[in-house]
């Protein structure tokens, strides 16, 4: 505390000293700022001077800036006026001597001029640029008159139609005609569409590639210009002509339905063969062509280019579905089916490619044509398909197969049968078309049930025109048979069953067992001990030991020669085609008919042996027999066996 105190007043003087320091530097501080401050006002005040001096000096030097400034851009402009005009005089010349010769030079002075219109559109502040303009617009004016002649005299000249041969080269190799005949079927002669799936087409140049980009130049320029009718109405017709033409050197031509009504099959079938081709190549290859040239032509222009596809291609597209209209609307008959099927399949197979080609608003009514055209022939085929069940039960044919074999009906409904399986994948899109919600192979199962049933329903009927009962059983035997056999060597034994199968083969077994019953029964009677016994006054020489009389035996002898001889007369006439069933009937025959046979010659053979003329009674051996029976069912008369086979 002592210590404290006694600091304090040394502390005191410290400060003091201090102050007194800084209150003398503020003193000189304050003395330095007054003589800057003085300085500094009187140098403003020179300033001021010297400012008011250069005044008239900066004036001048400005306006001689400006001056010079305005000298420099009146020249800039002057050069630019100068250079339009140069620009104007060299494109004049161009455009007075027309597109023909340079056409992309041509094009080029039509920018220029169209430059050099903006140009002065934009400065026509300046003297004179109203004449200037004039002219400039009328050589455009002229230059879109050349561009459209010369637009219309290129799209002539590569608008030729394209020959049938150039057309035949993009097809895959499947489907081109025979170079030595050229009406030669195309494709797979069983089933055309077969195999197609991986088939490669390549598009014909129609136009050449370099002169499209041309092309479109001038389709710009022109719908620039506002030409655009022009340019539509050019292309349009121009192709148009060109693709009706290639169409019509292919063969297509305009028939309506009455025209192909009073056509015979055979030419109609031609004719519906063709069209398939022909739809192929139209869609594949010429309308898809177009379609590409037309895009790259119109690409980047202004303009409906949809519009002007679908007016070029209207006519021909109409002309080629016309006639599948005209078939699908004509008359249906059984034979129709498959070409009905052909073209249906045909039409699915193209309208991912139609829809592609045909699109936009404009070419609805193409793509709406051609899907009306496939839902009515798959319409007409699925009403050809219920007519050909109901005339195959009411066919009301006369012929009747003299000799019992196969009937025409018979091999033609089978052979229709198994064409429905080559169009197993066609059936089910036909199926699907009407929504039978059935799975394909057992409507198919169910279809080909009913025609099976149908052909047999109208066999029964035909085999009641036999006045032999014998034939009718051989008739009906030939027939399943021949029912039976194709089943099983074709895809219907797959989808008819086993079941199916095993009961027609005993139907068959069945017609064969009434046959040889009613065929055999009288000659069998004959040679049956029963019946034969001794007659009133024979003496014991002749009987035999079981008691039958000479005169009955040789009774029965002749009975039997007789009814043999007419059995042989009559089906050595009749007809059994299979081989196989034909051995096993007469193997069946002779198992009951020789062993009857011999035990008869056997029991009586000496009753009529010993007599004069034993030929006359025993006049075929048991051998002589069996060999006579291998002449049955050949469809070969023979001529009378008692004149040509003796023992």
């Amino acid at each position: 505390m002592a210590v404290a105190a006694a600091s304090l007043p040394r502390t005191m003087e410290a400060l003091s000293r201090r102050a007194a320091m800084l209150r003398d530097s503020l003193q000189k501080s304050q003395g330095n700022t007054d003589g800057m401050v003085a300085i500094l006002g009187s140098f403003d005040h020179r300033l001021s001077a010297l400012e008011a001096a250069m005044r008239p000096t900066q004036v001048r030097t400005h306006a001689i800036r400006m001056a010079h400034e305005n000298i420099e851009r009146t020249l800039k402009t002057g050069d630019a006026i100068l250079s339009q005009f140069d620009l104007a005089r060299r494109a004049e010349a161009t455009i007075l001597r027309g597109p023909h010769e340079d056409l992309e030079g041509y094009l080029e002075a039509v920018d220029l001029l169209k430059g050099i219109s903006r140009f002065f559109s934009s400065n026509k502040n300046f003297r004179g640029s109203d004449g200037i303009l004039n002219h400039v617009n009328g050589l455009l004016a002229k230059s879109s008159l050349k561009i459209e002649e010369e637009f219309k005299q290129l799209m002539n000249t590569y608008s030729k139609p394209i020959e049938p041969d150039r057309l035949f080269d993009c097809l895959p190799k499947s489907l081109r005609p025979s170079k030595d005949d050229p009406e030669s079927d195309r494709g797979n002669a069983e089933h055309p569409s077969k195999g197609l799936e991986t088939a490669v087409y390549r598009t014909p140049t129609l136009v050449p590639p370099r002169v499209l980009p041309l092309m479109n130049d001038i389709a710009q320029q022109l719908v620039q210009a506002g030409n655009q009718q022009s340019c539509y109405k050019i292309y349009r017709d121009s192709r148009g002509s060109a693709l009706e033409l290639s169409l019509r050197k292919l063969g297509v031509e305009k028939l309506t339905k009455d025209d192909v009504q009073k056509m015979q099959w055979e030419a109609l079938e031609a004719k519906i063969g063709n069209w398939i081709h022909f739809m192929r190549i139209a869609v594949k290859l010429l309308l898809a062509g177009e379609r590409k040239i037309c895009d790259q032509i119109f690409d980047g222009v202004n303009f409906n280019k949809d519009q002007c596809f679908a007016e070029m291609a209207t006519n021909s597209v109409l002309t080629l579905l016309s006639f599948g209209d005209a078939v699908a609307k004509s008359k249906r008959s059984p034979e129709k089916l498959f070409v009905l099927l052909d073209m249906y399949e045909v039409m699915r197979e193209l309208q991912s490619e139609i829809e592609v080609i045909f699109e936009g608003k404009p070419c609805s009514e193409m793509r709406e044509a051609a899907l009306g055209l496939t839902k009515r022939l798959a319409q007409t085929a699925q009403e050809t398909f219920a007519d050909f069940e109901e005339a195959v039960e009411k066919d009301a044919s006369k012929t009747i197969v003299q000799d019992g074999t196969v009937h025409p009906l018979t091999s033609y409904v089978i052979n229709y049968v198994k064409f429905l399986f080559d169009y197993q994948s066609t059936l089910k899109l036909l199926f699907q078309e009407f929504e039978t919600g059935s799975e394909t192979e057992s409507q198919l199962a169910v279809v080909t049930m009913r025609i099976m049933q149908a052909l047999q329903n109208n066999l029964d009927g035909k085999s009641k025109q036999y006045k032999d009962p014998a034939l009718t059983h051989l008739f009906l035997m030939n027939n399943v048979h021949y029912m039976v056999r194709s089943v099983r060597r074709s895809e219907a034994k797959d989808i008819l069953g086993d079941d199916w199968i095993q009961r027609h083969r005993r139907i068959v077994q069945q017609n064969a067992n009434q046959y040889k019953r009613v065929a055999w029964a009288r000659v069998l009677q004959t040679l049956s001990v029963q019946g034969a016994g001794g007659s009133t006054g024979s003496s014991p020489a002749d009987l035999n030991s079981s008691g039958v009389s000479r005169a009955v035996v040789k009774e029965r002898f002749k009975a039997f020669n007789t009814q043999f001889e007419e059995l042989h007369a009559k089906q050595s006439l009749w007809i059994v085609p299979d081989q196989e069933l034909r051995e096993s009937l007469r193997l069946a025959v002779a198992e009951v008919l020789l062993p009857a046979y011999r035990s008869f010659i056997k029991r009586f053979g000496n009753l009529v042996g010993s007599g004069k003329n034993p030929l006359k009674y025993i006049r075929y051996s048991p051998e002589l027999v069996d060999k006579l029976l291998g002449e049955f069912f050949e469809g070969q008369q023979y001529g009378e066996p008692k004149h040509q086979h003796r023992l």
